[in-house]
């Protein structure tokens, strides 16, 4: 259950502070304009160069641990996508024009990922005897 959790602040919490950087995501500050989260770009810098990459790898952990404990190459493999796209954009693939659309596709992975987490949970191995 905790791992449900932390997944899900790792997804939302990559969400929030890509609201507040309005520069570097143009589609995602108008959103957050629109929302009324347009007082989170007085936090662009700390969002961006800290809290973006701390849950970005609090969720790319925690995939990689319930992909250890399940056992379930493909549901591990698609839940640990959205957080590395993230990653890689934040740090090797920044300076590349194509690397806005690399860091949407992670957040919408990664939303995609929580959702179906919920609506079709792994199941747990049962060992026959």
């Amino acid at each position: 259950m905790i791992n449900k959790i932390l997944d899900k602040v790792g997804s939302g919490g990559v969400w929030l502070a890509a609201l507040s950087c309005t520069a570097c995501f143009p589609a995602l500050g108008s959103l957050a304009s629109a929302l009324g989260l347009g007082f989170l770009s007085h936090f662009e810098g700390i969002a961006v160069n800290t809290l973006l990459p701390l849950f970005a790898s609090l969720a790319l952990l925690v995939n990689f641990y319930n992909w250890y404990q399940h056992r379930d190459s493909l549901r591990g493999v698609l839940s640990v996508i959205g957080p590395i796209a993230v990653l890689l954009t934040l740090y090797p693939l920044w300076q590349y024009n194509w690397s806005t659309y690399l860091f949407y596709f992670g957040i919408i992975w990664m939303v995609v990922m929580s959702i179906l987490d919920i609506v079709k949970p792994i199941k747990e191995a049962v060992c026959k005897v």
